[in-house]
């Protein structure tokens, strides 16, 4: 039978769709839910994968945990060798990293500072996705088992000098600040559930810049803001970093990196003489088979190999994009599922992109 409508009953009155998952976990984009319970005060209802209890309880106590080699660390240096050949450029020749060039519009130039790599369906990129370890983890921190991984890319991050200077962008007092942020408006009554990842593709250095966060803030956060003014900033916290400091969590290549959208969180700048800092944006979310617009963008984004649309950041590579460099990355059957190639209830979506057999409800 068809799935119902979506409800609109969502903060802003978007229409939220019940995730296809025992929790009641609810979402109009996949990237922000809202479920009766928050991550941090989740009990678990399944038996821990990868997680250890300490693991678990450190991840509700302060944001964020990381799982030792959820890849292999010879599957992240493959991954760190295409990134820099799909950008055409070498460990070797420096110079390179700073070569002039185009730029479609003022988000194009930040992302190029910022170091991202736009591809998001080669093969390597897949193997991270539907890694039984990296699924296990996702599982672990949502307590559920019906997810969809992101279309995301990678970084690649050169000392921020020359072209690639963080002072060529322009700062603001609020707002969006790369250093320290949270991807979610954490003024809303009713706060919305995120979970974000990497995977490192190389080892950290301590001036290679990277992921940094503050994990004090995010364990004290209630008691943090009822202290702040009513019209603080919702996406840039002003704290003093004596009282929460802001850590720098240790990464080797291959290991995964999970954290809460309520965590204030940022990228420090690289200042190396050479170094650089490589990952993979990887994330996975309770899957939203019910909307099927979202679910055909997602599975025609890895047929095409186009660039997804989940978020607006997202461009593609403006001169060789991947469709005309590689072809459609083969999935295992946990990587259709968590495409949405295939339902969670076990069988493939026919053209209609009905399985014919899941009903969901509408409410919790």
């Amino acid at each position: 039978m068809p799935s119902p409508a979506p409800h609109s009953d969502g903060p802003a009155g978007e229409y939220l769709y019940r995730a296809a998952s025992e929790r009641p976990y609810f979402s109009a984009d996949t990237e922000s839910y809202l479920a009766p319970t928050a991550l941090r005060e989740v009990r678990k209802t399944r038996p821990l994968r990868v997680l250890s209890e300490e693991d678990h309880a450190f991840w509700q106590d302060y944001g964020y945990v990381v799982v030792k080699q959820a890849i292999p660390a010879e599957a992240a240096c493959r991954l760190l060798d295409f990134a820099w050949e799909f950008q055409g450029l070498s460990p070797d020749r420096p110079e390179d990293w700073y070569r002039e060039r185009h730029y479609r519009d003022e988000l194009d130039r930040h992302l190029h500072i910022y170091g991202f790599v736009e591809a998001y369906h080669h093969q390597l990129i897949w193997d991270s996705r539907q890694a039984q370890r990296v699924y296990d983890a996702f599982v672990d921190v949502w307590d559920c088992e019906e997810l969809w991984v992101t279309l995301d890319r990678l970084n690649l991050n050169p000392p921020n000098v020359r072209n690639r200077d963080r002072a060529l962008i322009e700062p603001t007092d609020r707002g969006f600040d790369i250093e320290l942020h949270w991807d979610v408006d954490t003024t809303r009554g009713v706060l919305p559930q995120r979970v974000q990842g990497i995977i490192a593709l190389n080892d950290t250095a301590p001036d290679h810049g990277g992921f940094q966060c503050d994990p004090e803030l995010f364990r004290r956060f209630n008691q943090w803001q009822a202290a702040q003014p009513a019209d603080r900033d919702p996406i840039r916290p002003d704290v003093d970093r004596a009282e929460y400091p802001v850590v720098r969590p240790e990464l080797k290549a291959g290991d995964l990196l999970i954290w809460n959208g309520l965590l204030a969180h940022g990228v420090a700048p690289n200042t190396s003489a050479g170094g650089v800092r490589a990952v993979q944006y990887l994330s996975m979310m309770p899957a939203l088979e019910e909307s099927e617009k979202l679910r055909r963008s997602r599975v025609e984004s890895w047929r095409t190999l186009g660039t997804p649309d989940w978020n607006r950041t997202l461009v593609g590579d403006a001169d060789r994009p991947e469709a005309q460099r590689y072809g459609t990355a083969e999935l295992t059957e946990l990587g259709e599922k968590l495409l949405g190639l295939r339902s969670w209830s076990g069988k493939p979506f026919d053209e209609r992109g009905d399985t014919g057999e899941r009903e969901c409800a509408t409410s919790a």
